[in-house]
């Protein structure tokens, strides 16, 4: 006796949608991130010369900060 183990195909349209979420998904979590450097560069701005240079950092340092954080 032999075993035949198989897989459903997906229903039809359901590739497209999942890709259609994920950029969708994609986007606000792109959104989000420049949102976020933004509210950090806004914040760091705030700083004296002396507060920045105790974290490392120098005005110019400011406006290298990217969507990820890192300068």
């Amino acid at each position: 006796m032999a075993n035949y183990e198989t897989t459903p195909a997906a229903p039809f349209g359901a590739i497209t949608t999942y890709h259609a979420i994920q950029a969708v998904s994609n986007v606000f979590g792109a959104l989000a991130a420049w949102n976020d450097a933004r509210v950090t560069r806004n914040a760091l701005g705030k700083l004296t010369d002396r507060e920045l240079d105790d974290i490392g950092l120098c005005r110019g340092d400011i406006d290298q900060i990217g969507p990820n954080g890192h300068i």
